[in-house]
């Protein structure tokens, strides 16, 4: 990834990834979907980070990443655990193929969440901004060729899968900029606390 817009000689920049995490059972079931489709349609790899609900990306100065952490703490103290519902499959035309979450509901919920709350300590500059995920989905393939696609989902309308996991926290994943492997900078527990106060409800 290339950064444009203006930035700051002598500062790390890292790239983060928000995610809900399935538990590991339901992790290798959705591992063995995408192995069987790479096998059927040739891919060279099947996506190797395990599988996840994907919330937010972005791309932020790691001397940030301490404010990032607390807002993002505050939020998870005010989310409450739900259960999330994996059923069956939908692909993005014309490139990937994903498991549905049906439940999509309460994630996108906690996206808008996260967006009011974090999206602008979440900001580099204008040309690098923080991209929020509010159609929730479990990926099996993407950046398929054309032919992989149409056969691919011509097979996978017609399966089936289910699963379901309760969200009892929300993982941040980190890399350096241009590092293909990521490692986790934080677990953010579900807590249903009131802990959120708005900047309007503290001065009046």
């Amino acid at each position: 990834m290339t950064l444009t817009g203006i930035n700051m000689p002598g500062y790390r920049v890292y790239e983060y990834l928000l995610v809900l995490l399935p538990h590991e059972e339901l992790r290798h079931k959705i591992q063995q979907v995408r192995k069987e489709f790479a096998d059927s349609y040739k891919m060279t790899s099947v996506p190797g980070a395990k599988p996840y609900i994907g919330l937010a990306t972005f791309t932020q100065y790691e001397m940030m990443e301490e404010r990032i952490l607390n807002k993002l703490k505050l939020v998870a103290m005010a989310q409450h655990p739900f259960k999330v519902e994996l059923k069956d499959f939908g692909s993005f035309p014309s490139h990937s193929i994903h498991i549905n979450v049906v439940s999509r509901l309460p994630v996108q919920q906690l996206v808008k969440s996260l967006r009011t709350e974090a999206q602008r300590l979440m900001k580099l500059n204008e040309s690098n901004k923080p991209h929020f995920m509010l159609e929730p989905h479990l990926t099996v393939a993407n950046k398929l060729k054309p032919w992989q696609y149409e056969k691919g989902w011509l097979e996978y309308s017609r399966k089936s899968f289910t699963g379901r996991f309760v969200a009892e926290a929300m993982l941040l994943l980190k890399r350096p900029q241009g590092s293909k492997s990521w490692q986790i900078a934080q677990r953010f527990e579900f807590m249903n606390l009131p802990v959120l106060t708005r900047q309007g409800a503290l001065f009046g």
